[in-house]
């Protein structure tokens, strides 16, 4: 308990990490991701997985077991297996107790015995798209020119559908990859079904993108529901493996409806969705029979009068497959509750104000969850094992940092990648099945930055009150290497604040992005604030916000504003804002509402007026423009372009899908109507973000217009 108050008391000060001076500047090249140098400066990692409960090493040319002392073991060399085997991805161990390792190089799928050096099973792979191969039964699901196939174990592949297109999609992420949805096809655990998605957007209006690379350019339409139109129709198929057969689930008419977090249960006879409906304030738990389709029961219902959204399957308990975990913030926080399968609940196992941020899996000797959660601290990620039989929560890692953790096959083991603020990377490996979890450190990565003799800015952390006075807000801020205080410097305020992102964690450096660090090393202070409606705060501190995005949200930065102008270093007079996505959104909010605030910013794929967004993340957030007219008039931006005042440069994807380019070009013409003059760039053949090395070109272009109006 001593180190548990220590490190929420180190945690709610304010920290500096003043680094030894140094000589080398940082290029872009460096820094971001998309430069030519980037991967030489992050901190040294180890990239391991579990076969079973034994350790397990990945490099770029061979596998093999990783000892606890560091000591690696060649179980495999892609030479050794053929000339066509020069390069692999996915190298996984799916069976526990036998030396295979699965591996792929687009062309063949094979299983190869490290310890008898042999192939022992090899499938066809080459043309797959949205792959998923089961370890049962060794078929794999896949996508090819928009239909759905199965390929078995012995290399048949069957077509499963013909009337796929781009207005009919099957086996791939529905509902824009809300709700948690990240794919398409579900295996049942015993490999002889498939539970697949199939989505009719064919009533969904076309947003006009244009491919401009070629001759002529061409018409490259994209299905985009907007807030409060027609949106698609999702059903849930199941293939069953051995007639071939298909039956859809009997869930009812999909109009207006969202099916989502399919899980199967242990026997593979019951497939379990969560039902929303459009105005995503009415969340059930539907059972269904897998054979026939027909509905079984509803087993759990949530609502709200803001709204309710599922983002995770239940999980059966390996060691009862009568009861099975939801997750849930209906008590205000992310919570796991244990319900058998007629939908009673047996009782609520954790809680408190926290949020469980991830379950990892189950510890089947302990008979526990091992679970991520932010209870130590809100900027911290910490691992705990909770008692299913209890509900006793046993901290597993320092209680300090950003942890995440693999799991071994039966939960006995876990494998913890953690930093801190002044500690770049640690991989601990914890044993669980002592009393006390027992660590062994496999690597603690010192700082390339560091040993490179970079300049590194000072990266400070600390708190202030909302503009509500209540509640806490957590920030960072990045000074100059050679910070005086007796000089005043140009301030930038980097800013997100929606949902479902933090920009200030207890992670190396305070989770401080590289651009950061570049803008600072050119004599910028930068300030990133989380208002409220950023996430891991618990639900009423995210659903503040509701239906009024980016009116608490402004409040919020604006009491960062008053803390910047109350520290003698900041110059009030040359105050800058940026963003992206949401944080364009905010970055012009904060433009047009405090003109006399903020003299310059720069505002990527910004959102202009939400009922040009998509229907799921938009109608949650604000309900529709039909019943919430006045609150989609308040947030959009489009009538405040005449108050923009300092120098505002836009910068877009021209093919962005997600913040469409209708967002920028409606504001545009809107300032050209009154009379106010923002910059604008675009980036051909873009989607929202920039990929590869456009981003160090886009980074460098956001540098240089604060640089040249700021400075």
């Amino acid at each position: 308990m001593k180190k548990i108050k220590l490190a929420v008391l180190l945690m709610s000060l304010v920290t500096s990490f003043p680094m030894q001076a140094q000589d080398k500047l940082f290029t872009l090249e460096d820094l971001n991701y998309g430069g030519n140098n980037f991967y030489n400066l992050l901190p040294k990692n180890l990239y391991l997985t579990w076969w079973g409960d034994e350790l397990m090493y990945l490099d770029a040319e061979e596998g093999g077991k990783y000892g606890q002392d560091g000591e690696r073991t060649v179980s495999f060399r892609l030479q050794d297996i053929g000339s066509e085997w020069h390069s692999a991805y996915a190298a996984q161990y799916p069976y526990p107790d036998e030396p295979l390792v699965l591996l792929n190089n687009r062309r063949q799928r094979i299983l190869y015995n490290f310890q008898t050096k042999q192939i022992v099973w090899s499938q066809t792979s080459t043309g797959e798209t949205h792959a998923d191969w089961n370890s049962k039964s060794r078929c794999v699901a896949y996508v090819k020119d928009h239909q759905l196939y199965v390929r078995t174990a012995e290399n048949a592949e069957r077509q499963l559908t013909t009337d796929g297109s781009r207005e009919v999609v099957y086996g791939q992420s529905v509902h824009r990859n809300e709700f948690g949805i990240e794919k398409g096809t579900f295996w049942s655990p015993d490999g002889r079904q498939l539970a697949f998605y199939r989505m009719d957007q064919s009533m969904v209006t076309d947003y006009p993108q244009v491919d401009i690379f070629h001759r002529t350019a061409e018409y490259e339409p994209d299905k985009y529901p907007m807030a409060g139109e027609t949106s698609h129709q999702v059903t849930v198929g199941i293939y069953h493996v051995e007639n071939g057969s298909i039956t859809y689930l009997q869930a009812g008419d999909p109009t207006d409806r969202y099916f989502t977090n399919i899980a199967w249960s242990p026997d593979s006879k019951t497939v379990y969705m969560f039902e929303l409906n459009r105005d995503q304030n009415d969340c059930r738990l539907v059972s269904y029979d897998a054979t026939t389709g027909e509905r079984k029961a509803e087993l759990y219902r949530e609502t709200s009068d803001k709204y309710v959204e599922p983002l995770h399957p239940i999980q059966f308990l390996p060691w009862d497959e009568d009861k099975f975990l939801v997750q849930s913030q209906r008590d205000g926080y992310n919570h796991l509750y244990i319900y058998n399968k007629e939908g009673k609940l047996i009782r609520q196992l954790t809680n408190g104000h926290y949020v469980v941020m991830d379950v990892l899996g189950f510890n089947t000797q302990q008979k526990s969850v091992i679970v991520q959660a932010n209870k130590h601290h809100p900027l911290c990620h910490n691992l705990f094992a909770v008692s299913v039989k209890n509900g006793k929560i046993t901290p597993l890692d320092n209680g300090r940092g950003v942890h995440n953790g693999q799991l071994s096959a039966t939960g006995r083991l876990l494998v913890d990648h953690y930093t801190e603020p002044d500690v770049p990377r640690v991989i601990d490996l914890i044993d669980m099945q002592h009393s006390t979890a027992q660590h062994t450190t496999l690597l603690a990565a010192t700082d390339p930055w560091k040993e490179q003799g970079f300049q590194i800015p000072i990266f400070e952390n600390g708190s202030i009150k909302a503009a509500d006075g209540v509640t806490d807000l957590y920030w960072r801020m990045v000074k100059p290497s050679d910070f005086d205080a007796s000089k005043k410097y140009p301030t930038v305020i980097y800013v997100y604040g929606g949902p479902h992102a933090n920009n200030v964690q207890a992670s190396f450096r305070w989770y401080s992005r590289s651009w950061e660090t570049y803008i600072a090393q050119k004599g910028y202070i930068v300030f990133i604030l989380d208002n409220r409606g950023s996430q891991y705060r618990g639900r009423d501190f995210e659903q503040a916000t509701f239906r009024q995005l980016g009116q608490i949200e402004m409040q919020d930065q604006m009491e960062g504003v008053r803390f910047l102008k109350s520290l003698p270093y900041v110059d009030a007079e040359r105050m800058g804002v940026h963003g992206w996505s949401f944080g364009g959104f905010m970055t012009i909010s904060l433009m047009v509402n405090h003109p006399d605030v903020f003299k310059v910013g720069v505002a990527g794929g910004p959102v202009i007026d939400w009922k040009w967004y998509e229907v799921m993340y938009g109608e949650r957030y604000m309900d529709t423009p039909q019943t919430n007219a006045d609150g989609y008039e308040k947030t959009s931006l489009i009538q405040q372009a005449k108050n923009l005042k300092g120098k505002l440069q836009i910068i877009t994807g021209y093919n962005d899908d997600t913040v469409v380019p209708q967002h920028c070009l409606s504001f545009l013409a809107a300032c050209i109507e009154a009379g106010t003059q923002p910059d604008f760039f675009v980036y051909p053949g873009e989607p929202h973000n920039m990929r590869g090395h456009a981003s160090v070109h886009l980074h460098e272009r956001i540098t240089q217009y604060f640089e040249d109006y700021l400075k």
